[in-house]
């Protein structure tokens, strides 16, 4: 008994394979909706990207937000292209930059092959409020862990937002603050991707993280008392 309990892999390697088994059902859906909708997951990935993006995006920026080659990203949007889906447009500071935008005919594609709820959202949907609450908020910590690593380049994430206050109100509910609406609000309601989300400087984002794991480890206490 006691061999077998040594056997037992770690906490970190079981989490790590349960978002391995996670990503594979991601990666189904992924499939499904793009088989729908005539198009390869990577070319759907980018239009979904692109839709949260009205201000465009360059093809270098693409292939890092997708993780793959500027070559694999140049040859999707010319797919995308040749299908009215996306535009090129010539930077107006820098004539010689291109910017990607997604065009009307790429947000319908978007809306026809989300259309469907995918095996992924129903199982979230199953949740309970708590735990989804606490899944949003571990999602944020390993964003940032791989941010802070190279791995992912720069979210848009309330974690990093010079408009972000981590547990500024004394409100269980409502403990955090948002200066770019000046309205308070919880947990559950952290973004992972957020339009009007503006990158606070390297100290700021230092700061803005203390305080919001040290507000968490705070409330966790309190909880517990």
């Amino acid at each position: 008994m006691a061999d077998h309990l040594l056997e037992v892999p770690s906490l970190t390697t079981r989490l790590r394979e349960g978002l391995d088994r996670v990503s594979t059902v991601l990666k189904m859906d992924q499939w499904r909706a793009s088989a729908a909708s005539g198009l390869n997951p990577t070319q759907l990935l980018l239009l979904g990207l692109l839709a949260s993006r009205p201000s465009g995006l360059r093809l270098g920026e693409l292939a890092d937000h997708l993780g793959v080659s500027q070559p694999t990203a140049t040859d999707t949007v010319s797919a995308l292209e040749r299908k009215s889906l996306v535009i090129r447009k010539t930077e107006s500071s820098d004539a010689r930059a291109r910017v990607v935008f997604i065009t009307r005919q790429g947000r319908n594609a978007t809306r026809k092959a989300s259309s469907s709820p995918s095996s992924a959202e129903s199982a979230l949907e199953a949740l309970s409020p708590r735990i989804k609450a606490e899944l949003l908020l571990a999602l944020t910590h390993i964003i940032r862990q791989f941010q802070r690593a190279g791995t992912l380049p720069d979210q848009r994430i309330c974690a990093t937002c010079k408009y972000f206050q981590p547990f500024k109100h004394g409100a269980v509910e409502s403990p955090h603050h948002c200066l770019f609406v000046n309205a308070a609000f919880g947990t559950p309601d952290l973004r992972i991707d957020c339009g009007e989300h503006e990158t606070a400087s390297p100290s700021g984002q230092t700061a803005i993280w203390k305080d919001f794991e040290t507000g968490q480890a705070n409330l966790q206490a309190n909880q517990k008392h």
